[in-house]
């Protein structure tokens, strides 16, 4: 795996902090990519276990590298300092549901024709937004509340879940 090193300001852009990653750095990492580049990200050598994070286009093979709260706070710079990157590309990165389908909503799917058919059609960021929503219930009243949500929206039916409005199953 090619690690590439370089020094860098911290710049903003709107409300968002980044720093512009070259193509020809972006290429050393990963050879003619285009999209979002999954890499694990190092700034002023913290923190010891890489954060992953994606590299976002912009269009000319160049990238902006988006630096949220937690990644500035734990390498402790902000806005305007000079800091030294470590990216590389994040070869272990599936995209895709990260967090599985929880066993009471594969159940209710089951049972349920339709809402099978439309969970099936939904493209994979959505599937994975609702996964990733599911995993941080805790409670089985709030399971319950949720499942019976997501089964009428999937089932076709208008409704409103996860402050979107439902339409057809989608």
């Amino acid at each position: 795996m090619t690690t590439s090193r370089f020094i860098a300001v911290i710049k903003i852009r709107d409300i968002n902090p980044y720093i512009l990653v070259t193509a020809s750095r972006a290429n050393a990492v990963k050879p003619g990519w285009r999209k979002p580049l999954p890499i694990l990200l190092r700034i002023n050598g913290k923190p010891a276990n890489a954060w992953r994070i994606n590299l976002m286009p912009v269009g000319d093979g160049t990238f902006y590298l988006y630096l949220h709260g937690d990644i500035r706070k734990a390498s402790g710079t902000a806005v305007g300092d000079r800091v030294r990157v470590e990216i590389a590309f994040d070869s272990s990165y599936r995209n895709g549901p990260q967090h599985p389908m929880p066993r009471w909503f594969k159940q209710a799917l089951a049972g349920n024709p339709q809402a099978t058919k439309n969970w099936t059609a939904l493209i994979p960021s959505r599937k994975k937004e609702v996964l990733r929503y599911f995993s941080r219930l805790n409670s089985p009243d709030a399971r319950a509340r949720n499942l019976t949500k997501a089964l009428h929206v999937l089932s076709g039916k208008t409704g409103r879940f996860m402050t979107r409005a439902w339409t057809n199953g989608s």
